[in-house]
């Protein structure tokens, strides 16, 4: 699941970031609210944490701004405006949610797993498949014929992005980027280090694989033949 933070708290975004990110969530961060605005109208996010005070733009204009464009992005507000008629405007804006400063973390999260399971009830994604792999995008949940897979949250973002592309060549930019968060090559094995892990997890025990090194070019996840 992919999740835009816009914050501009700088220490406060780094906390939502890591923690959101060690869960295993794909997470982008805007610092203020044109950024923010400019990145949230793409609509390619399942989940959008928005601070209500923010500089250029308000977070309650964001909201306003994006509901009037048809962007349908989950939306959970945060703001250290607390009053009943605050948190009202806030949903009265297009806010999914209104969750009032300080908050603890443990909280934040199950409001996000309430709004993304929201989505599934209204018949979006949640749940990836490709052959007999199966992965429940909500419970943060692996599967292979019926066999559970423990991943850990780095190994849960990496199958995603390649199940989210199946049958795909998915170059080593693509896995930097998409996974790591990386717009630079670190020169290093990270990337085979890590599928090689991965591939011990998901192949091992079956007689087809199904995570493909392409040679010179990346690699595929594709239903066995």
């Amino acid at each position: 699941m992919h999740i835009l933070v816009i914050e501009d708290d700088r220490e406060m975004a780094a906390y939502l970031t890591k923690g959101l990110k060690e869960h295993g969530y794909t997470v982008d961060h805007a610092a203020d609210g044109r950024e923010g605005l400019f990145l949230a109208a793409t609509g390619d996010f399942d989940l959008l944490i928005i601070d209500r005070m923010l500089p250029h733009t308000d977070g309650l204009s964001i909201v306003k701004l994006l509901r009037e464009q048809g962007i349908k992005s989950r939306i959970l507000l945060l703001s250290a405006l607390s009053q009943v008629d605050d948190r009202v405007s806030g949903l009265k804006a297009g806010a999914d949610d209104y969750l009032a400063k300080p908050y603890a973390f443990s909280e934040l999260l199950a409001r996000i797993e309430v709004l993304l399971r929201r989505k599934d009830s209204e018949g979006e994604q949640s749940r990836l498949r490709v052959g007999n792999l199966e992965m429940d995008l909500i419970a943060r949940t692996v599967a292979r014929a019926g066999k559970p897979i423990e991943l850990k949250p780095r190994e849960f973002r990496l199958l995603e992005y390649l199940m989210r592309h199946p049958g795909q060549v998915v170059t080593r930019t693509m896995l930097l980027e998409g996974v790591w968060d990386y717009h630079f090559d670190p020169q290093t094995n990270v990337i085979d280090a890590q599928v090689s892990r991965l591939r011990q997890k998901i192949d091992k025990g079956f007689d087809k694989p199904l995570i493909h090194t392409i040679r010179g070019a990346g690699y595929s996840l594709r239903a066995a033949d």
